[in-house]
């Protein structure tokens, strides 16, 4: 096999892997980008299937005093919804940060797609190019295979990842709330994550978890202290499982996983046969339900 073969990069999906490589280009060779249209800031709308759900101020403030100086490096990227009307795709925080400095126009690149397109390119280009979270890629790559119907091995060619990295960020929303917050916030890390995701029993899961805070384990200590546990008679869960709930719809799921990437935690959406139902937001402390309750209100 030739190097330029060994050396070729996964396809990112829906041509974004040339565009990001053709902006690339372009602002390596002549700076700002002139001959693209710009357009009015005012003009454009956030984009609903972003998969980042917060964006710390002060980077915001130095992106923006970056911008003042040397203007927009690399363009973003928007689809036309009308006459003077735009929805972004990619490129949230130089849109914000450019407001921040006062820019009237911004260069982009105006992109023709659908709800789907648009959904795969935004999460897509967050995951490559963003430095997200363990959950909030979790989340993203749930997001992707619930609203685009891929399966974990399309996903993992689409991101440009193995399909076990894939199912192993997969499997951290199966963890209990109070540990994705941790995993989010940077309590543990996604090592100590996938160790406690090696427990079946949710109680086992919570006590490893509270372990390895209270010890400040490292990931090494984590996954002996789960290899333990996982040996030990587990007499309580040898008891009739409860039946299986049922599947969600199609359309509740596209929902749970939009309030999922909303409120950067694993929101659970139960519905009947009748049709009713409740939605589990859950929280880990009184700051964690603060915050819940500012995006609820805002």
């Amino acid at each position: 096999m030739s190097a330029d073969k060994k050396d070729k990069k996964p396809a990112l999906g829906r041509g974004l892997g040339a565009l990001l490589n053709a902006e690339a280009t372009v602002a390596a060779v002549t700076g700002p980008v002139q001959q693209l249209p710009r357009i009015p800031v005012d003009a454009i709308e956030n984009n609903p299937y972003q998969p980042r759900t917060e964006f710390e101020q002060k980077a915001l403030e130095e992106l923006a005093d970056s911008i003042r100086l040397h203007g927009i490096i690399q363009p973003i990227s928007v689809r036309k919804l009308g006459a003077n009307q735009y929805q972004l795709i990619s490129g949230e925080r130089r849109t914000r940060a450019a407001r921040l400095a006062g820019l009237k126009e911004i260069p982009a690149y105006v992109i023709e797609t659908d709800n789907r397109g648009m959904i795969e390119m935004a999460i897509i280009e967050n995951i490559q190019r963003e430095d997200l979270n363990a959950i909030e890629v979790a989340i993203s790559f749930q997001r992707l295979m619930d609203e685009c119907q891929l399966k974990q091995e399309e996903l993992a060619g689409r991101v440009g990842k193995e399909r076990s990295t894939v199912t192993n960020y997969l499997r951290l929303l199966r963890l209990p709330p109070d540990v994705q917050v941790a995993v989010r916030d940077g309590k543990i890390s996604m090592g100590h994550a996938r160790a406690l995701a090696g427990l079946e029993n949710i109680d086992h899961q919570l006590a490893a978890f509270k372990e390895i805070v209270k010890q400040e384990l490292s990931v090494r200590k984590a996954e002996e202290l789960v290899r333990n546990m996982g040996t030990k008679p587990a007499s309580a869960s040898k008891k009739q499982a409860p039946p299986p709930e049922p599947e969600l719809p199609a359309q509740y799921r596209e929902i749970q996983s939009q309030l999922s990437s909303r409120f950067s935690s694993k929101i659970n959406i139960k519905v009947s046969g009748e049709g009713k139902g409740e939605i589990v937001i859950p929280f880990l402390n009184t700051d964690d339900f603060n915050r819940l309750l500012e995006l609820l209100e805002g």
